[in-house]
């Protein structure tokens, strides 16, 4: 027979998620964004030169960029080399932990490679936007974890991103949730730039189709909430989530409705983008990761108390039942569900008394994490069958 053990509260914290609808502490996160940041990084990215692989520039711009996430604090920062007639060169894979489905992935990624010019535009854009999102959600808890991706060898025909399907996600059976793409968001300089492109897969395979169109209609929900700018779907194509798609993944990706002339040539530079138009597209990219990665923000020591107090949890000595107490009267239904260490649902209610009871005859004894959630609030005990 089972037996069940309670241990103490492992974690408190308010969840702040809801089906795209504005949020405000989603909005908070948001106006964190820096205008003079994406000006800096985009400059400094420009200085680099012409980052082709194999040059001395995208070394540079590589070095570059992943001390930035060490200086932020990041210490899962790996490069993962490949070579190629062009050289070699690293996809840089930063990974951000999530506290509930920490073995699902919500892929947020860019190219940092260039030809023929510094490539500002395309795609010192996107790699400046994954910068920024990393910035401002290092201290952020979010439900799921997040790989933010830098690929190489986009320019050369998605080498970095193919190499990083085959030698990692395949192989490791990687459970990604989205895949993000970031590709070409700065506009141009002269130009009403106040649309920004939310793609959406039309490819086969035809499986992952309608997730993808239902993704990048929830995208374009959110940056309308988080930015300035009015939104436009279209297609996907021939950028670094096209092996992501053919595996069978979501995709979704962003791009600018103004398409700059100057991309793949030595102008391809700030004076010829619309360096407020990426602020903007940064903004909305934010209020969309803290939606998919579900963001959630920590309760203070008092409100940790309380929940405490409110809620008891008892193991019954000989049947395999747990009993659930709510001290006080129950104002509103409270959504609930077990989980193990992995992520894993393995029970879900909603509870409107305040005696509620559950079996767990078919649950294997190991840690299991019960998350009570109560409107915006949400409250976790850690629960041991033994």
């Amino acid at each position: 027979m089972k037996t069940l053990s309670i241990l103490l509260v492992t974690f408190i914290t308010i969840h702040v998620t809801s089906a795209q609808s504005f949020n405000q502490f989603y909005a908070d996160i948001v106006a964190q964004t820096s205008q003079t940041n994406v000006l800096n990084d985009l400059t400094a990215f420009e200085h680099f030169g012409i980052k082709t692989v194999g040059s001395k520039a995208l070394a540079n711009t590589e070095n570059w960029v992943t001390s930035r996430y060490k200086v932020l604090g990041y210490s899962d920062v790996e490069l993962q080399p490949f070579t190629y007639s062009s050289g070699t060169s690293n996809n840089i894979i930063v990974t951000k932990r999530g506290t509930l489905y920490p073995n699902t992935f919500l892929i947020i990624d860019a190219h940092y490679d260039t030809i023929n010019g510094p490539g500002t535009n395309d795609n010192g854009t996107g790699t400046v936007l994954l910068l920024e999102l990393a910035r401002l959600l290092q201290e952020v808890d979010t439900e799921y974890s997040i790989k933010f991706i830098h690929f190489s060898g986009e320019e050369d025909g998605l080498i970095g991103s193919k190499y990083y399907l085959k030698n990692t996600v395949i192989p490791e059976n990687l459970d990604i949730k989205l895949v993000l793409n970031i590709d070409e968001i700065g506009g141009v300089n002269g130009m009403t730039n106040d649309t920004v492109v939310c793609e959406r897969d039309l490819r086969n395979p035809k499986s992952n189709n309608k997730a993808s169109n239902d993704t990048t209609n929830k995208l374009a929900t959110l940056i309308g909430l988080y930015s300035s700018l009015k939104t436009k779907i279209s297609n996907a194509f021939a950028s670094d989530y096209i092996p992501f798609e053919k595996n069978g993944e979501i995709i979704t990706g962003l791009y600018e409705s103004n398409v700059s002339p100057v991309n793949h040539t030595i102008n391809d530079n700030i004076a010829n983008m619309d360096v407020t138009y990426a602020y903007e597209v940064i903004k909305g990219s934010v209020g969309a990761a803290l939606e998919f990665g579900v963001a959630f923000e920590t309760l203070s020591a008092e409100e940790q108390k309380n929940f405490n107090e409110l809620i008891n949890i008892i193991a019954t000595s000989t049947t395999n039942e747990i009993i659930i107490e709510f001290k006080t009267p129950i104002q509103e239904s409270i959504n609930f569900k077990i989980i193990d260490t992995s992520g894993k649902l393995f029970y879900q209610d909603i509870f409107s008394e305040q005696n509620n009871k559950i079996v767990l005859d078919d649950i294997a004894p190991t840690e299991y994490i019960a998350v009570f959630t109560m409107g915006n609030k949400r409250f976790m005990k850690t629960i041991v069958i033994n």
